[in-house]
């Protein structure tokens, strides 16, 4: 990472920090969904953007992390910060499991089952046996978190602040993981599933793994979404989340990190702005929007930026290079005329001396 990138990181980490304490508690909170989904995203990138399995039914993943913290807090009275880990270790065992029998399937019948994974998690949650957990149809509400140590903060602000460092943390685990050798096994299994095999990569169990991690990112951001609406219920987990997931890692591109982020703007902000639009067809609205961004941006908002950057950089290149070469020009004519004034001056000064004094000293000898 060159310091340039290092600067732009920093500035917007500093701008992260300064958002809760101008805005109101209601941008407060929408900024704190935007960084659950962009944990979210960021597994789901993890799966299909850089290990190219396509899935449909995180939504089922991000619904097992909130009822996991939903059910520690009302049930058993475990702090908010404790559910976490929690609800990411039941995900990645859920997501492991499933992926095990997942690995005969690949492109769109993975894809169909997840999505039925997706299509029946909320009535698995209603299920009359589960209910005394569940909440059944009425769900559960659990209170928000206040600030802690005495912090001078709001518990919306202390929230976000808290997100933003869960946020801080998966996200470089992410970068960790990708930039080594495991980073290159996934996308040689993306790119090229035989090749990878005959290269020695043990393509079932990375793939498994795969879609276990992937299951964590987003059962974590599951628990922190239940944290900041402090309520839970079946119906808030139908199979328009997950298709909301994969919009979302469309529009903010693929393979990439940073994406994520773009992505949770988009699905976080783009449907309110459609809806104060048009109060009577929203969604169609939402759907301009949507097919505008993919037109535009077909490589996504971060392959946009990447490929801005590229051109940019390209093009200093070329300035530097452009200067250089006219030094380069200028530069001999300015010795040049500096050496043939010197030759000339030496050329036309040391003859006269060398004369004169001849003359002078045959002179003396003819009159001697």
């Amino acid at each position: 990472m060159n310091w340039r990138a290092l600067i732009t990181l920093a500035a917007v980490l500093l701008l992260a920090c300064v958002l809760p304490l101008v805005l109101s508690n209601y941008r407060v909170f929408q900024f704190t969904l935007v960084l659950v989904y962009a944990i979210a995203l960021l597994g789901l990138n993890l799966l299909t953007g850089y290990n190219g399995q396509i899935s449909l039914g995180h939504g089922a993943f991000y619904a097992i992390g909130a009822y996991c913290a939903a059910i520690l807090m009302d049930k058993f009275g475990v702090p908010y910060w404790a559910t976490l880990p929690v609800a990411g270790a039941v995900c990645l065992l859920v997501g492991f499991l499933f992926g095990l029998p997942a690995l005969r399937l690949e492109g769109l019948y993975l894809a169909l089952a997840t999505f039925a994974l997706g299509v029946s998690m909320p009535q698995l949650l209603k299920y009359h046996h589960l209910e005394k957990w569940t909440g059944g149809v009425q769900g559960i509400v659990i209170l928000k978190p206040s600030p802690p140590f005495g912090l001078p903060l709001n518990p919306d602000q202390w929230l976000y602040y808290f997100t933003l460092a869960v946020l801080i943390l998966m996200f470089a685990l992410a970068w960790n993981l990708l930039r080594g050798r495991v980073g290159r096994a996934l996308i040689a299994i993306r790119d090229q599933h035989t090749a990878a095999e005959a290269m020695g990569v043990n393509t079932a169990l990375y793939k498994s793994l795969t879609f276990g991690v992937s299951a964590m990112y987003t059962g974590i951001a599951g628990a922190l979404g239940a944290i900041a609406i402090q309520f839970v219920a079946p119906d808030s987990f139908n199979i328009f989340l997950s298709i909301t997931f994969l919009v979302g890692i469309v529009i903010g591109g693929l393979a990439s990190i940073s994406g994520a982020i773009y992505g949770a703007l988009f699905i976080q902000f783009v449907p309110n702005i459609a809806d104060e639009i048009s109060k009577a067809a929203p969604w169609a609205i939402f759907g301009i929007f949507l097919i505008g961004f993919v037109y535009v941006l077909p490589y996504g908002v971060a392959g946009a930026i990447r490929m801005l950057m590229a051109r940019m950089a390209r093009m200093a290149r070329m300035a530097r290079k452009a200067q250089n070469g006219s030094r380069t020009a200028g530069a001999p004519d300015i010795g040049n005329a500096a050496g043939r004034a010197q030759d000339g001056s030496r050329t036309v000064g040391a003859p006269a001396i060398g004369n004169g004094a001849g003359k002078a000293q045959d002179s003396s000898r003819t009159v001697g």
